[in-house]
């Protein structure tokens, strides 16, 4: 028994144990996530076949997340690391986190190395517990103790709560302040605090940007499920949990937040106070039409599976620069309308 006990741990620790190595310049910006499927790149090839419906249909090998934008955009600045297939089976993760060995990213995916979002994560994902599937922030940590000085200039984005949100809508809907809404959004700014903290307690010079969830009120048929009370009301919860990630990131110079609520409405606008559709037309290059609606050609800002599509996600990483220039005085070169046109003009 013994025996057979020693040769099981010995295979856990040699399971899957290289981490990738990351042969970047140290000048570069290291650049980590952590999410949900806003932020799990679409050309994950593990999670996203090649012929699936998902992240773009058959316009699929041309739809790219903001983090793949930014990388072909701004890849020889800010880095989220290479390329890689890397991560561990939830069970494998599991055991080397009992045993105390490094657990690596899970799931296992296609991405950038610095990259552990993952489709279907929600606030309690950033921390995890025991037996807690697909902890985050403490697994990122785990590299980032790997190879600490890429981290003193680096940027963890923390862009998650979609989930936990939108699973409120019909609560939301009734009442903004009702005690489920309260508690989902007390929860994860708890969740994402306590992030924060494992990330500067280890790393305290890394900067850190909170993302604003996205808003419900700004999907293209929401109008058809709800009145316009209702709407407003979804509006009100919104904006009462963005107000607490907002105080959360004014407490630290390290910690920056982003509105994404307001990004959206400078682009595309919002609804009219009836509640219904009054959004603007977004034109790329003089040509591309992009309009608030929903399908997988680029001329929809969001995809037929209700992901940002790659307008959205090329405008978005375009602001991304900016805001870490204009938070953090980082020196980032912006990227031009132009470049965002022969971007999604050209793929």
């Amino acid at each position: 028994m013994l025996g057979l006990t020693a040769l099981g741990l010995a295979i856990l620790v040699a399971w899957d144990s290289a981490t990738p190595a990351d042969n970047s310049p140290p000048t570069m910006i290291a650049l980590a996530i952590l999410g949900d499927s806003s932020s799990h790149s679409y050309q994950d090839s593990l999670s996203f076949p090649p012929g699936s419906a998902d992240r773009g249909g058959v316009f699929h090998a041309r739809t790219f997340q903001w983090t793949e934008a930014l990388a072909r955009l701004r890849g020889h600045e800010l880095n989220p690391g290479p390329w890689v297939r890397w991560g561990r089976a939830d069970q494998i993760a599991w055991l080397r986190d009992l045993i105390g060995l490094h657990a690596g990213r899970t799931p296992r995916k296609e991405d950038y190395l610095y990259n552990f979002a993952n489709s279907g994560a929600t606030c309690r994902n950033l921390m995890g517990g025991p037996l807690q599937r697909h902890s985050q922030a403490p697994r990122l940590v785990e590299l980032m103790d790997h190879d600490p000085g890429r981290w003193r200039n680096g940027v963890v984005v923390i862009r998650i709560g979609n989930n936990d949100w939108s699973a409120l809508l019909d609560d939301q809907a009734r009442d903004p302040r009702a005690p489920r809404v309260r508690a989902a959004a007390a929860y994860c700014a708890e969740q994402i605090a306590a992030a924060i903290r494992l990330i500067h307690a280890a790393h305290p010079k890394t900067r850190i940007l909170l993302v604003g969830t996205d808003n419900e009120v700004n999907e293209p048929a929401i109008d058809k499920r709800y009145p316009a009370a209702a709407i407003a009301n979804i509006q009100t919860a919104f904006d009462d949990f963005n107000a607490q990630l907002r105080e959360l990131a004014s407490t630290d110079a390290r910690i920056a937040f982003f509105d994404l609520g307001a990004w959206f409405e400078g682009l595309w606008g919002r609804r009219a106070p009836d509640g219904t559709a009054a959004f603007k037309t977004v034109t790329i290059g003089g040509k591309l039409r992009v309009t608030n609606t929903v399908g997988d050609e680029p001329t929809n800002a969001e995809l037929a599976d209700h992901h940002g599509g790659l307008v959205w996600n090329a405008l978005w990483a375009q602001s991304l620069v900016m805001r870490l220039r204009e938070a953090f005085d980082l020196p980032l070169t912006p990227i031009s309308d132009e470049e965002v046109a022969r971007f999604v003009t050209t793929q």
